[in-house]
């Protein structure tokens, strides 16, 4: 699918409304990036080079997620920071994966990416509670390059 028509059938305000109301429970960040163009390498890879790119590695308690789709591949991938991963393992990422496939095999995009973001923002809250302290680190907005 050209990265244009995935664009264009994202509901963003949604998706930018999932984050917000995620963040509102925990520390935690949440991003969502859209590649535009080709991707030549494995996603989850190029996911992890874009978490350090966009300096996500940086929060201040190491509890940020990236949402990475590449619609013209096809394929998307979901990076947590050190902290995130210590506290959940490789089933909580492989679970929130497979949920959001399904969506995304049926053209349903904001759904998957809701649905994710909600799973994210609910473990988030579990380990990194909201408290007065907390400032949103990172923007709410879903990025498009």
């Amino acid at each position: 699918m050209r990265t244009k028509e995935f664009l264009s059938k994202l509901e963003h305000d949604r998706i930018v409304d999932a984050i917000r109301e995620a963040e509102s429970k925990t520390s935690g960040e949440i991003r969502v990036y859209v590649q535009r163009g080709k991707l030549n390498a494995d996603p989850l890879s190029f996911a992890q080079k874009k978490f350090h790119r966009l300096r996500m590695h940086k929060t201040r308690e190491r509890n940020a997620v990236l949402i990475f789709v590449a619609p013209r591949a096809h394929k998307f991938a979901v990076v947590g920071d050190r902290a995130i991963h210590e506290k959940c393992g490789e089933q909580f990422w492989q679970r929130v994966v497979d949920g959001m496939r399904t969506h995304f095999q049926n053209e349903k995009f904001s759904h998957a990416l809701v649905e994710g973001i909600g799973e994210i923002g609910k473990l988030l809250a579990a380990h990194f509670p909201k408290t007065a302290a907390n400032a949103d680190e990172l923007p709410d907005d879903v990025i498009e390059r």
